[in-house]
């Protein structure tokens, strides 16, 4: 970073979506269910009944958001391939018709100037895979493996840059341990069983992505600092756990071939382990580290919850988002800096960050003023450059999100959009957070200073 405070001349700018947030026509041209057009389906589980069936309607309206992509002077657009589109069950026979639109979507963006950066899952399993365990299966990571490899033939020679998984803390932590995504199981034996299989299916992947001709593999994940939220040694303690639980689990083994020592004590029984040969598979050398940073939590050990289930308090003092999230730009640099510090240097690329504030549902100017969300971008950005002055080799920065999206069991109250979506007619609308960013990329970051 040069003295005027400009980002590195190779910065990649980018933003970011993923497909059943965004697609609609979630079973269009011979697509297969996936556990979200299952589980968003089923009463109860997303708030208002919000399902992805259409979403944003980017399955058929790809080119506008293309264009709009192109507008903001992005170079590079994160998104993510439904499984379910291109092998309807998961294994089996190549859907043509599906493969094709995220042909043409790579297209679009290559002639705009874009780099495509895909995510080959971004928790949408197909439904027939969850019906033969899901990640609860060992079998998934042959699956896995199978799928990426059809993928990466078929798009490899316009894409360099591929992603495995998308924050798989998440999809054990939610989909398996409390149930609140899909695919709605709940306990601890569950959600360690997903978690050594998801690493596992990220190690086959990233071995059939680079026989397939990929030149480039990473895995995504999603970090926070643990704090503890007194200095008394028991909220130290959980703090650590915290720390070892979300952020260790998932990085240990792929850099360092080994789990987090308090993993037993966290699960409990539930703790299965790895054999020497997992844990291999784990560590298959990545090209890239993705990392989605949106808050810091305060831990505070609650005698009556289970250590993996740690409580988390509030700072009375802080700026919260509406899904009530700490505004906490310090902790970008923190975990980034943590990052280069604990594992061998990689490529780092910050691949989410934003904020849900209450837009309108309807925008009635353009562009939408949304001055938080700016504030929010401002500040992160400034975090992200604090980090490369101090040596971390962030190569990159993609926004969540390009649009107002289906926000998984929230469903469409909480908006991230640098641009806003009106659902009801599928309007598209700049935010001033949009105009924000795309003056931040077009000064390489010096649109920060003024």
């Amino acid at each position: 970073m040069n003295q005027s405070g400009l980002f590195p001349p190779d910065f990649l700018w980018g933003a970011a979506t993923s497909a059943y947030q965004i697609e609609g026509s979630p079973s269009a041209d011979g697509a297969g269910a996936s556990i979200w057009h299952r589980f968003s389906a089923t009463p109860g589980r997303v708030e208002n009944g919000d399902t992805g069936d259409i979403a944003c309607d980017h399955y058929r309206r790809y080119p506008e958001d293309v264009a709009l992509m192109r507008s903001l002077g992005l170079r590079a657009y994160r998104f993510s391939i439904a499984w379910g589109r291109i092998l309807p069950t998961g294994t089996g026979a190549l859907n043509e018709a599906g493969i094709d639109f995220y042909s043409r979507l790579v297209d679009a963006l290559l002639e705009a100037g874009i780099e495509p950066w895909p995510t080959l899952y971004h928790w949408d399993l197909p439904a027939d895979l969850d019906d033969r365990g899901g990640w609860l299966n060992p079998d998934i990571a042959g699956w896995f493996a199978d799928y990426t490899a059809v993928v990466v033939r078929r798009l490899g020679d316009r894409v360099r840059s591929w992603m495995t998984v998308n924050e798989p803390w998440v999809v054990a932590d939610a989909g398996y341990l409390h149930g609140v995504h899909a695919p709605g199981r709940a306990g601890p034996y569950e959600a360690a069983r997903a978690a050594i299989n998801l690493l596992r299916s990220h190690g086959r992947s990233v071995a059939a992505a680079r026989a397939a001709g990929a030149a480039r593999v990473g895995l995504v994940v999603n970090l926070a600092p643990k704090h503890p939220a007194s200095e008394s040694e028991e909220d130290k303690a959980a703090a650590v756990r915290g720390d070892a639980y979300m952020n260790r689990q998932y990085l240990d083994p792929v850099f360092l071939g080994s789990f987090p020592e308090e993993l037993p004590a966290i699960y409990g029984p539930g703790w299965p382990g790895a054999s020497a040969a997992e844990l291999a598979l784990m560590r298959a050398p990545i090209d890239f580290l993705g990392i989605n940073y949106y808050t810091r939590n305060l831990v505070r050990r609650d005698p009556a919850r289970p250590p993996v289930c740690e409580g988390e308090v509030r700072n009375p003092r802080a700026e919260y988002t509406t899904t009530g999230w700490e505004v906490y730009p310090d902790g970008l640099t923190e975990i980034l800096r943590w990052v280069a510090g604990r594992y061998p240097t990689i490529d780092l690329y910050v691949t989410e960050n934003g904020a849900a504030f209450a837009d309108p549902p309807t925008a009635d100017s353009e562009p939408l003023s949304d001055p938080r969300r700016v504030a929010y971008y401002r500040a992160h950005l400034l975090a992200a450059r604090r980090a490369i002055a101090a040596g971390v080799p962030l190569r990159g920065y993609f926004a969540w999100s390009l649009l107002d999206n289906f926000e998984w069991a929230c469903g469409y109250s909480k908006r991230f959009g640098l641009v806003h979506v009106d659902f009801a007619t599928q309007r598209r609308t700049m935010k001033a957070s949009g105009l924000f960013y795309r003056d931040v990329i077009a000064s390489n970051g010096g649109a920060l200073d003024a």
